[in-house]
């Protein structure tokens, strides 16, 4: 390894760990969410209950306010229409109006957009809600180059007219209403702030804010466009999006994305599967496991990324890599002893609504049921997890970690006294080798360490 590469492999070290700490994080977080759920429900227990003896009269028209801390807002103006409405065929005008926005609510609901209003020739739609998710700065810019292009296509007299977009991410606050068809209100800077990006775009042009462009600037070309004074903000700098990257579009108009676009769109939309699959484990794991835990999985999730670039496996694998790890242990939810197989239900089940394809679902199912003991790797990615799922062996931390699955197995029956468990270590570490050269350089060294403390922890019968 050169130099080079070894500094890069210790920046993604760096990287990997700072994930894992955010990660942890976001467990104690999920922890205690579900703590304050629990205490809604009972408040909720509460209400029904009320409801039932006739203490609470509800209202027919019930408005919900919902704080969303992650939202993209696109404002669209159509500029010039009142104008056009003016000549003869005003009415032809209109109707061709209705069939632009027709139009935009279709690419709206493509990318699972949800439209806010329309008023007049001003159109408002965001992503990020009502389920929040991370790629909805990359969804809401998608969707306002394909209307873009849908403009720029028409050849009759709708082209006098210009279309300006503005765009922005922030936190938003919504009022939700309605029952059979459900409406948003949506409040605060966030919709100021896309207002007056449209307002400073010029025509045919999507402006953006600089928070949505350090969130898509990796996916899209953009030009500085300079900057405006918002107020308690101060200056706010502004770009134009031309298209995809080159290295991300599949042909010459930059608007229709390529396999890498949709590998790196699924590492960033495996934020929001993760947090989904990490809270299910969270709640559902049955409590003896002291091992195959949410930690655990974590660890997992982490070390494939850290052991896959040293292996030096493109940006696909490590998300094939980071899923089947996410979903290895994922069975446990059901059943202990099929756990593995189980995963693979889960995540055939999970993955299509996450734009997994099938070859890529077998794939990740494969490298699932490697991880089954006792572990026979055959491929390259099987054998990243097999080594990152026994990662613990060669770790500092591997007795009392040890001592965890221990403890899991004593909940049901399926492991003797810590000395019978400590002799059956030896036994398999002893006989455990890492199968790729970059768990060997992190694990073995230390692994043999282990051996020898475990060793000591023996009594003779």
């Amino acid at each position: 390894m050169s130099i080079n590469e070894e500094k890069n492999f210790i920046k993604r070290i760096a990287k990997v760990t700072k994930e894992n700490n955010l990660l942890q994080k976001e467990i104690k977080e999920l922890t205690q969410k579900n703590e304050e759920l629990q205490h809604e429900i009972d408040e909720l227990k509460t209400t029904v209950s009320k409801l039932q003896t006739g203490e609470i009269m509800l209202q027919n028209k019930e408005i919900v306010t919902k704080k969303f801390k992650m939202a993209t807002v696109l404002y669209i103006d159509i500029h010039g229409f009142s104008n056009l409405t003016n000549k003869d065929d005003s009415q032809s005008i209109i109707d061709d109006l209705d069939e632009i926005f027709l139009q935009f609510d279709k690419i709206v609901e493509k990318y699972k957009i949800e439209k806010i209003k329309t008023i007049g020739d001003t159109y408002m739609c965001a992503g990020g809600i009502p389920e929040k998710n991370s790629t909805n700065p990359i969804d809401v810019v998608m969707a306002a180059l394909e209307m873009q292009a849908y403009m720029q296509s028409l050849n009759n007299n709708i082209q006098l007219l210009e279309l300006r977009m503005g765009i922005h991410s922030g936190a938003v606050t919504a009022q939700i209403s309605g029952k059979k068809k459900i409406s948003y209100e949506l409040k605060g800077d966030t919709v100021n702030i896309a207002s007056r990006m449209e307002a400073a775009s010029k025509a045919g042009e999507i402006n953006i804010s600089v928070m949505t462009y350090e969130l898509i600037k990796e996916f899209f070309t953009c030009a500085y466009q300079g900057s405006m004074p918002v107020k308690y903000q101060g200056n706010l700098e502004m770009y134009f999006v031309k298209g995809l990257l080159p290295e991300l579009a599949a042909d010459d108009t930059f608007i229709k994305p390529n396999q890498n676009f949709f590998t790196k769109y699924g590492l960033v939309q495996f934020i929001d599967l993760q947090e989904i699959v990490l809270d299910r484990l969270e709640k559902e794991l049955p409590e003896y496991l002291h091992y195959h835990n949410v930690k655990h999985t974590v660890d997992v999730v982490t070390e494939v990324e850290l052991i896959g670039w040293g292996e030096g496996v493109n940006d696909e694998e490590i998300l094939l890599l980071k899923t089947a790890a996410l979903f290895h242990d994922f069975g446990h939810i059901i059943d202990f002893d099929t756990h593995e197989y189980q995963g693979t239900l889960l995540a055939q089940e999970i993955l299509p609504k996450y734009g997994y394809s099938q070859e890529q679902i077998d794939a990740i199912n494969n490298i699932i049921m490697a991880t089954k003991l006792p572990p026979k790797p055959t491929t390259l990615l099987q054998k990243i997890i097999c080594d990152s799922d026994l990662d613990y062996l060669g770790r500092s931390d591997m007795v009392p970690v040890s001592n965890t699955l221990y403890d899991e197995l004593k909940a049901q029956n399926k492991i003797g006294s810590l000395n019978d468990w400590n002799k059956l270590q030896v036994k398999f570490i002893s006989n455990h080798q890492y199968f790729t050269e970059t768990a060997r350089n992190l694990r073995e060294v230390n692994k043999q360490q282990q051996i020898e403390r475990i060793k000591s922890l023996i009594t003779e019968d």
